[in-house]
């Protein structure tokens, strides 16, 4: 059985209210950032480096969740071992 949803939308993405939500961010971005730039800058002076270093390892451990590292053979190797199991 098919089941087809139309929506008026063109997507998430091109509503109005989305579009002014985004803008309204994007304003209210910049004036944080422009009236605390002392204290941004000078926070990010002093820590900054140790949070350059600590995103590192973080990074690599988050990103390849999705590898499947189950074995760090040789794609060769992998490939004998699946048409040995046919």
């Amino acid at each position: 059985m098919e089941h087809k949803h139309e929506s008026d939308s063109d997507g998430a993405m091109k509503s109005k209210a989305n579009i002014a939500f985004i803008v309204f961010l994007v304003i209210g971005g910049y004036f944080l950032i422009t009236e605390h730039r002392a204290h941004l800058f000078g926070w990010l002076s002093g820590y900054g480096i140790w949070l350059l270093l600590l995103a590192c390892p973080l990074m690599h451990l988050f990103m390849h969740g999705g590898h499947d590292h189950g074995g760090h053979g040789s794609s060769e190797a992998s490939n004998e071992t699946t048409e040995e199991k046919k």
